[in-house]
């Protein structure tokens, strides 16, 4: 798991604990859900710019999970 922080608070990336948890590879994946390697990298590092919500929703269906299984933002406690 990946976890970046921002001003706010922070992301943590769980796209690497579900292909473990699932014993699949990165490749299975790709060729299951037509996803490109670098999009499927980014997810799974953290380095995202922006968040392609399609994608998202394909992976979620694949492996029949929500968004926050792969991607959760929690914000810092006031």
């Amino acid at each position: 798991m990946i976890k970046l922080k921002i001003e706010n608070g922070y992301y943590l990336f769980k796209l690497e604990n579900l292909l473990k948890e699932r014993k699949l590879s990165i490749n299975k994946v790709l060729e299951d859900t037509n996803t490109d390697f670098k999009v499927l990298k980014r997810i799974m590092t953290g380095e995202l710019v922006r968040i392609d919500i399609f994608v998202i929703a394909r992976l979620c269906d694949y492996f029949n999970c929500s968004m926050k299984d792969i991607i959760e933002y929690v914000p810092n406690k006031k």
